[in-house]
This record gives C-alpha cells, sequence and structure tokens, in this order.
C-alpha cells in the first residue's frame, strides 16, 4: 500500500476508507518505521548489487537522457566513480537508477607535476626498422640541430608520405635514447590526436590521473612537458605548423622533433632539416637485405633498374622488396607487372604488413587533404605527363587561371607533391607513376580524368611550338625543353591514345630532329605521327599525306634511299590522284622525287622532274614564287653537279638577282642563292669570285641569322674549303676548327654536318702535311660514320676512302 497523508488508499478493494486522525497517526508511524527499515537496507543492498553489475554487464542502462544528472560507466574504473563532488537528479551507476537529490563521490587527488619525475624506462617509441640503411649524414644533421638548439624540427622539403620521415626520427630517438630522460612519440596528423598523445603522456608518468577527464589529463601532460627537462616528445606526421604552435608556445625545455609533409611555414617554429629520397646505393641495398632476409640466394636480377623505376623512394623500395619475398620472383619480374598493372602494384603488399602503408594510400591521403583545392588533382594528374624534372609553370594553366594556379601549386607544393621554383616545377616519377595509373574506386585517379590530363598534356606541348621554326637557333632551347617533356609522354602513353594534336606535335619535332641530325628518332616520330593520321583521318586525308612526306624526308636524311624513293612515288601518286596534278603540294612532292634521285645520284630522271616542276610551278605560281625560286635553284645545283657547270652558273646569278629583286637581299634564299653560286664558281676554280662571295655572304648572315644559325656554319665551312683550295692554310685551319668546335657545342659530336667538319678538318692537316693529326681524326671521324650514318651512307664512304688515301700517303 501507498502512506498518503489524510487517507490510505488499499490496493486490494479499490475503495476510500475515512479514519479518524489518531488512528490514523498510530497506524502511519507503526507503518512508517518498519517502511523506513525496509527502505534502508533496500538501500544498500541496491548499492553494493550496482557495483556489482557494473563491473559484470556491459550494457548501457536505460534511462531518460533527460532526467539523469549524469552517467559514470561502470567499466572503465573499477571498485569507485570518476565523478567528483555533488550531484544532482537521478545517478546511474552500472544498471542502477538511484533516485535521490545528491551523491557525493571521493574526489580523485590530482598530483602536482612539477615534481612528478620521468620514470626510469618509461617512453613510446615505435618499434624499429628491422632493416635500416644510410642515412648517416641526415643523422648527423638532425643530431647536429638538436645539440645546437635543444628543440629540432624535421620538415622533409622532399618530404612526400613515404620517404622515410618517421624511420629517420626513430632510428635517431633508438641511437640516443640514454641522451633523454623520457622519449614521447605521438601521432600527430590532428589536434584530437595530439590532446589524446598528451593525455596518455600525463597517464604515463602519473598513472592516478588516468581516472581523470581528457582534457585534464591533456593539460597535465603539457604541464609536465612544460616544467621538465631532458625529454624528447616527437610529433609524427604533423598536418601543419600551425597545429604545433600551440603547443610549442607552452612547451620552452626539452627537444621536439616534428615529422610532416608541409615543407613551409617552419621558420617562426623552429629548424628544418630536409630529407630526400635513398642514394642508388642504399636503395639497392634496403631492397637486398629484405629480399636476402627471406631468401638468402635469390635471384636479384634487375635490382638497380626497379631502384631507379622507384624513385628511390623507401617505402616504395621495402613494399617492392617485400612482394618480391613473398612471392619469390626477381626484381626484374616485379617490373614487368608494374609494366603491366601498375594501379595493382602501387596497392600490392606483402602478407603481415600494414594495407595503408602502400604508395597508392599514402598519397590518396594527402590528396584527401587537398579536396577543397580541385585545381591541385587537376595539376597533379598533368604534371603526371611531363618528365618529373623542369615542368614549366606556364604551360600547366589547362583552363585554370591565376590566382588559382598559383594556389593550387603552393598547396601542392606546402604538402611536398612537388618542388616549385619561379618558372618551374618538379615532381618525383612515383608520384607521376602512381597517379597516371587509372583506379575506378579511387576519386583522385578516375580514368576520364587522367585521359583528360594526358590530352591536356598533349595540347599544351603543341601550342608551346606554335610560331617557331626548327632551324632558328633562337627557338632551340623551348624545341629542347618540349622535346624533354615529350619523350616522357610518348613513354608512357601508347599510339591508339594518340591525337590530332599527338600528330602535330610529332611532325613539329620531327623537323627539329632532323635538323639536329637525330634521323633515326625523326623517322620513329614521323612513323608515329603517319600511323595516328591514317587511323584518325583515313590516307587520302592532307595530314596524313604531309606526315608520309615528312618521313620520305627523314628517310632520304638517314640515307636510306630505298625506303625514301618509293614512298615519294607512292605520295605523288596519292596527291595527283586526290589533289591534282597542280596542286602546290602535288608540285612540292614531284620536288621533293626529284630531290631524293639527285641524292641518289640519278641525275637522267632528276634533272628532267625538276624541269617540268619548274615549268609547272611558273605557269601556277607564276616566276617569282619562293617555290618557284627553289626549284630553279635545285635545277642549278642539279647541272653542276652534272658537270654542266657553264648553264648552272649563268642559272645561279640569274637566281640571285631575282632573289634579290623579289625577297629582299636579306631573305633566306637570297642568301642561300649566293652561298650556291659562290660554290658554282668554286667548283669551276674561280676563287677570286668565291671567296669574296662566301665573305660577303656570311657577313649578311651572321647579322641576319646569327653565328650560330645552320646556314651560317654551312657557309663558313664553304668559306674553309674555299680558302683550302687556295692554299691559304694559314685561314683555312684555325675557321675549320672553330666550326667544329661550334658545331659539337650547336648540334652535338654525331650530327652529319659535325662529322662532315670533322673530314675537312683531317683534309686540311693532310694538305699541311700533317698526317699525324689527320689520320687519327679520320680514323675516328670514320668509325663514327659507321655507327651513326651506317656503312653505305655517301658521307661515310667518302670518309673511308679519304682515311684509305691518308694511310697511302
Amino acid at each position: 500500500m501507498w502512506i498518503v497523508a489524510g487517507f490510505v488508499v488499499a490496493a486490494g478493494g479499490g475503495a476510500l476508507a475515512w479514519v479518524d486522525l489518531e488512528s490514523a497517526d498510530k497506524i502511519a508511524s507503526v507503518v512508517g518505521g518498519v517502511c523506513g527499515a525496509l527502505g534502508l537496507a533496500l538501500s544498500a543492498y541496491g548499492l553494493l548489487k550496482a557495483g556489482r553489475l557494473s563491473l559484470e554487464s556491459s550494457a548501457a542502462p536505460q534511462i531518460d537522457p533527460a532526467g539523469t544528472g549524469n552517467v559514470i560507466s561502470g567499466s572503465a574504473v573499477s571498485g569507485s566513480a570518476a565523478q567528483a563532488g555533488s550531484v544532482e537528479g537521478p545517478v546511474v551507476i552500472g544498471e542502477r537508477n538511484i533516485v535521490g537529490t545528491q551523491v557525493v563521490v571521493p574526489p580523485v587527488v590530482v598530483p602536482e607535476m612539477e615534481v612528478v619525475a620521468a620514470v626510469p624506462g618509461l617512453g613510446r617509441v615505435p618499434a624499429g626498422q628491422r632493416v635500416f640503411v644510410g642515412r648517416s649524414e641526415e643523422l648527423r644533421r638532425l643530431d647536429a640541430v638538436v645539440a645546437r638548439t635543444g628543440r629540432a624540427v624535421v620538415v622533409a622539403v622532399h618530404g612526400l608520405g613515404g620517404i622515410g620521415k618517421s624511420t629517420l626520427v626513430a632510428r635517431f630517438a633508438e641511437v640516443h635514447e640514454t641522451r633523454f630522460s623520457l622519449v614521447w612519440w605521438m601521432i600527430a596528423d590532428s589536434p584530437a590526436a595530439m590532446d589524446a598523445g598528451l593525455a596518455e603522456l600525463a597517464a604515463a608518468v602519473a598513472p592516478q590521473t588516468a581516472e581523470l577527464p581528457s582534457e585534464q589529463r591533456t593539460e597535465l601532460g603539457v604541464r609536465w612537458l612544460a616544467t621538465h627537462t631532458g625529454w624528447l616528445l616527437v610529433l609524427d606526421n604533423l598536418s601543419a605548423p600551425k597545429d604545433a604552435a600551440k603547443l610549442l608556445a607552452r612547451v620552452r625545455t626539452g627537444t621536439v622533433v616534428i615529422t610532416s609533409r608541409h615543407s613551409v611555414g617552419w621558420h617562426t617554429l623552429a629548424e628544418p632539416v630536409a630529407l630526400d629520397v635513398l642514394s642508388p646505393d642504399e636503395a639497392i641495398d634496403l631492397m637486398t637485405r629484405i629480399i636476402h632476409a627471406a631468401q638468402p640466394s635469390a635471384d636479384l636480377t634487375g635490382m638497380d633498374r626497379l631502384c631507379a623505376e622507384l624513385g628511390r623512394l623507401p617505402l616504395a623500395v621495402e613494399q617492392a622488396a617485400a612482394y618480391i619475398a613473398q612471392t619469390r620472383i626477381t626484381p626484374k619480374a616485379y617490373l614487368d607487372l608494374l609494366a603491366r598493372s601498375p594501379a595493382r602494384m602501387y596497392t600490392a603488399t606483402a602478407e603481415g604488413t600494414d594495407a595503408q602503408r602502400t604508395m597508392a594510400m599514402v598519397w590518396h591521403v594527402t590528396l584527401e587533404c587537398l579536396t577543397d583545392t580541385p585545381a591541385a588533382g587537376q595539376l597533379l594528374r598533368q604534371m603526371a605527363w611531363y618528365a618529373p624534372d623542369g615542368i614549366p609553370r606556364n604551360r600547366l594553366a589547362g583552363g585554370i587561371t591565376e590566382p588559382e594556379l598559383s594556389e593550387a601549386l603552393g598547396r601542392l607544393a606546402a604538402y611536398s607533391m612537388i618542388t616549385l621554383t619561379t618558372d618551374t616545377v618538379a615532381v618525383h616519377r612515383l608520384v607521376q607513376a602512381v597517379t597516371r595509373a587509372p583506379d575506378p574506386i579511387d576519386p583522385h585517379r578516375q580514368p576520364a580524368d587522367i585521359a583528360t590530363a594526358r590530352d591536356r598534356t598533349t595540347t599544351s606541348l603543341t601550342a608551346a611550338l606554335a610560331g617557331l621554326h626548327p632551324e632558328n637557333p633562337a627557338d632551340w632551347p623551348i624545341y629542347r625543353m618540349v622535346l624533354f617533356h615529350v619523350r616522357a609522354l610518348l613513354e608512357h602513353t601508347t599510339p591508339h591514345c594518340d591525337t590530332t594534336q599527338t600528330s602535330r606535335l610529332l611532325n613539329e619535332l620531327g623537323g627539329y630532329l632532323e635538323g639536329q641530325g637525330d634521323a633515326v628518332t625523326a623517322v620513329a616520330y614521323y612513323t608515329r605521327a603517319t600511323d595516328t593520321c591514317h587511323r584518325l583521318n583515313g590516307p587520302d586525308h592532307a595530314d596524313t599525306l604531309t606526315a608520309r612526306s615528312n618521313l620520305a624526308g627523314a628517310y632520304e636524311s638517314l640515307g636510306d634511299l630505298g625506303r625514301a624513293i618509293p614512298l615519294y612515288e607512292a605520295i605523288l601518286a596519292d596527291e595527283v590522284r586526290v589533289l591534282g596534278a597542280d596542286d602546290p603540294d602535288t608540285l612540292t612532292a614531284r620536288s621533293n622525287l626529284a630531290g631524293a634521285y639527285e641524292s641518289l645520284g640519278d641525275l637522267g630522271r632528276a634533272i628532267p622532274l625538276y624541269e617540268a616542276t619548274i615549268a609547272d610551278r611558273e605557269r601556277v605560281l607564276g616566276p617569282d614564287h619562293l617555290n618557284t625560286l627553289e626549284s630553279r635553284s635545285n635545277l642549278a645545283s642539279a647541272y653542276r653537279a652534272a658537270g654542266d657547270l657553264g648553264r648552272a652558273i649563268l642559272m645561279h646569278e640569274a637566281i640571285v638577282a631575282d632573289c634579290e629583286r623579289v625577297l629582299g637581299l636579306d631573305h633566306l634564299e637570297t642568301l642561300t642563292s649566293r652561298n650556291n653560286l659562290a660554290c658554282a664558281y668554286r667548283s669551276v676554280r674561280d676563287l677570286g669570285r668565291a671567296i669574296p662571295l662566301y665573305e660577303a655572304t656570311l657577313a649578311y648572315q651572321v647579322r641576319v641569322l646569327g653565328l650560330n644559325h645552320r646556314h651560317t656554319l654551312i657557309t663558313r665551312s664553304n668559306l674553309a674549303c674555299a680558302y683550302e683550295s687556295a692554299g691559304d692554310l694559314r685561314r683555312a685551319i684555325p675557321l675549320y676548327e672553330a666550326i667544329l668546335a661550334d658545331e659539337v657545342r650547336l648540334l652535338g659530336p654525331n650530327h652529319p654536318d659535325t662529322l662532315i667538319s670533322r673530314n675537312n678538318l683531317a683534309s686540311a692537316y693532310q694538305s699541311a702535311g700533317d698526317l699525324g693529326r689527320a689520320i687519327p681524326l679520320y680514323q675516328a671521324t670514320h668509325t663514327d660514320c659507321e655507327r651513326v650514318l651506317g656503312p653505305d651512307h655517301p658521307t661515310t664512304k667518302v670518309v673511308r676512302r679519304n682515311t684509305e688515301t691518308a694511310r697511302g700517303s
């Protein structure tokens, strides 16, 4: 029953009965006393039972949160509640809800952290690397900084994930363990992680604080650091310098070492120590030790190439070595797998290793931090198709405008994904490789996005050559830059991915390479361009016909007339069929075929074809058109080659006059025609007219084209030959030597023009009677001609005859 003032409610009958007050008082006194005693007993039993159940039961108590003053979990702390003071309202202990107005729990005694000493041997450091190689210089630098400042910060300037920052610091802590009273390692990739690490530090040095709230323990951890010396605190994988600023402002003692992918912003906090990739020998040593630990007799064929392909990044080397050791394959086989299935291999791990510590996953984490800068991912995908170094910033826009472009590059640099200068960008080759590998489940490596980045890169590099000419030395630096990056682009693409922009780019670079004497690579580029044009546009498209013509010209430069002439003939037939006999491109094809016949020495076919081409060009284009003037010059040279010097000289003289009248004195074709006329004079031994004309032409060329232009070099060489023919070796030999030095510098030692100059210099030495210098130079030139041009090239044959003649002298 319930006792209610003034009346009694009986549970059984449901009737309400009034009694006199005296009787009610007596009844209430008796019942109240019994109930009071019984209540005290039940309360005591409930408290004891609740304490036991709180340890035995893990189920959460089903209490309305709105009516609960505090909830004390029973499983974290045994024997006592971890909340001190008065609590209003219901209190839940374990599974019992005790209704009352106030519960007093004994308080935890907070120690004075200033007097809590570090327990000997106490500390927390990750397990050391089973295999640690090299890094002696980095360890020395870190030690020097720590010794000098008392606090050091390790920031890897090239410190993208996986470069070994944590491994280096763990090694430092291991080597110098006795120097510090306490070594405490904290994950610092978020403020919450840092707070947790400091709270755990407090509980480690003062175990009684373990029952305090985490915020209070964090504060105690900071207080302990601030009031003690001789300790080493490692903040591992700090996201940004600002995340440590508050802690470092309070903690001024001991040594703090920070590892971070962030490469900037440390100047106000600490002194950075940069960390780079392993040296070639260190990378090989690391891979060898890991593989041999599991398989002492393993075949390590291809290990040096694999380490180079991995960019000597420690994480990548470890990942590959562990996989090789487990699967019992060779480094060469791993390389093959990497080429065939890059996306899979960049995430593949050996049994027992951390699946989150793979190349792909480590950089995925970084890119997740950059999702608020979408342009960063777009730029990284573009840069993945360039060569790793020297990426020009001004070629990276791809629809991204300033200041978004600079800000995105800055953030990538801040996270050590790239190295940034005022004009260029560098990216680790393995970051590029992973970024290029499509992965449908990775939002940063979607196949369509990667293909778009590849095509943007191709378009950007093509645009860089707009308006340039492969024969202009002033344009060569840009050609060299583009070629450097195109080689990387082609290495990582297949022809079926090529676009119209790709074929244009290859045609442009083919012309440059041909002019630089690398006809072999020019043939490869023209061939790929031709195949792409044929696939995209068909055999009769203008771009396809142009690419085929360029390919034929490269074969001719290579001296492979057996392939050049049939191709020229086929092109001419196709252009007559598609464009018509009088189309300017058809007339050019006829001129090219005539030139190939002349190179073959078949003047019987060359001269009539030249003559017919001139007639048609004069009719279609006019007598003063540049192409018409070029055809007349070609025919005059063919007459000279046929020995018809009288007709050749008259034609050359007329061409010079017409070029000066139509094109002007400084036009390239005018200068070329004057050089050809001087050659004709020299052919008839009229050196009195040849030498002055060479000298005057050379002066024009130096002024208009520059000393290093290829046409200028040719005229200088012809002038030296004229001096030699005149017996003026005092001027001929120094000029030959200067030309050879310039050609080696500008064109390289294996360029066909350079090889000809070496032959000419050897001839001058021979003319001077200096066989001691002539014969060795002839022999070396002949060897290089056979290697570069082949044994049947016309230049090789000439040098071979000259060598034999000099030996017989």
